[in-house]
């Protein structure tokens, strides 16, 4: 198959960055407005911050990268990889959501909260594939090198 073709061109990675992005400007309105409570069953109870802050500053942050992947296309792999790394940063939430038995989304048993980590490397892979983050360092293109200056 090409990079041309419609199910893996940059028509298609566009419209998964462009639904990516809308789903995490919508999960963080969430977690400023109605899904608050929530989202702060989902901050670790060992965690040493206080869950009402986590929940607000983690919904500002969804919103501007959400913004971010729509907005920036120019910066999209630096974006993407960006995105990825905060799935993998609010990962432990999911893993002690589950680990600590916390209903939460419609989350209400050991086997649906078991079962939402798998969906997180998911959106790992969504968010670097629809960047084109993964091509670009298969690609050897990213992190871009430094120029060399001693030449």
């Amino acid at each position: 198959m090409s990079d041309t073709s419609p199910s893996t061109g940059p028509g298609f990675r566009t419209a998964l960055r462009w639904v990516l992005g809308a789903a995490l400007v919508g999960a963080g309105t969430g977690h400023l407005t109605v899904q608050r409570t929530e989202f702060r069953a989902q901050v670790p109870s060992w965690f040493p911050i206080d869950e009402d802050v986590v929940v607000i500053v983690s919904g500002i942050v969804e919103i501007a990268l959400g913004a971010s992947l729509i907005g920036l296309p120019r910066h999209r792999v630096l974006v993407g990889t960006i995105v990825a790394a905060f799935f993998v940063v609010i990962f432990p939430g999911n893993i002690a959501q589950w680990r600590e038995g916390v209903d939460a989304f419609g989350l209400d048993s050991d086997a649906k909260r078991f079962g939402r980590l798998f969906f997180q490397p998911v959106l790992v892979i969504w968010a670097l594939g629809a960047t084109g983050a993964w091509q670009a360092y298969r690609a050897g293109t990213w992190p871009a090198t430094p120029m060399r200056t001693d030449r």
